[in-house]
C-alpha cells in the first residue's frame, strides 16, 4: 500500500480548511499558496471532495470552499478511501477482486487480512481534528 500524492494532498486540504474555518468560504488560491500545491492539481482534488459532498463550494466573488461538517466528523480513512484506488496490502483483498483459487490453502492470507483490518481500523480512528492537534511539523524535538 502506497498513499498517492492525491491522498496526501487531500488530507492537507482538509486540515487547511479546518484550521481556517470561519463562516466565509476559503479560496482555492489561498489553500494552494499555504500548502504549496499547484492550483491546477488542487482543483482536481477539491472537485473530488465536492462531488463526494465532503466540501461545500461557492462560485464567484467571495466564493471558495469549506467543510460541510466539523473536523472531528471526518476520518483519515474516509478521505483516503475517496482518493485512493485501494488501501489493501495485497491484490486479493482489493474491493471487487476475483476470488483467489489458492485462498483455502494460502498460509499468508490470514496475515494480510489482519494487516488490512489494522490499517482500516487505524485510519478510521484518526480524524482531521486529531491531525490539527498534532501541531506544526518539527515542533516535537525533545532533548
Amino acid at each position: 500500500m502506497l498513499i498517492s500524492t492525491k491522498g496526501r494532498y487531500a488530507l492537507r486540504v482538509m486540515i487547511d480548511l479546518a484550521e481556517h474555518r470561519t463562516e466565509d468560504f476559503i479560496s482555492l488560491k489561498g489553500i494552494a499558496q499555504r500548502q504549496e500545491i499547484s492550483e491546477k492539481y488542487l482543483e482536481s482534488i477539491i472537485r473530488m471532495l465536492v462531488k463526494a459532498r465532503v466540501l461545500e463550494s461557492l462560485r464567484g466573488k467571495g466564493g471558495g470552499y469549506k467543510l460541510r461538517k466539523p473536523p472531528e466528523a471526518y476520518t483519515v480513512g474516509s478521505i483516503l478511501y475517496l482518493t485512493e484506488e485501494s488501501l489493501a496490502p495485497v491484490a486479493c483483498l482489493e474491493e471487487g477482486a476475483d476470488a483467489c483459487a489458492k485462498a483455502a490453502k494460502c498460509r499468508t492470507l490470514p496475515l494480510w487480512q489482519g494487516l488490512d483490518k489494522v490499517i482500516r481500523e487505524y485510519l478510521e480512528s484518526v480524524t482531521i481534528a486529531d491531525l490539527m492537534e498534532r501541531g506544526t511539523a518539527g515542533d516535537d524535538y525533545v532533548i
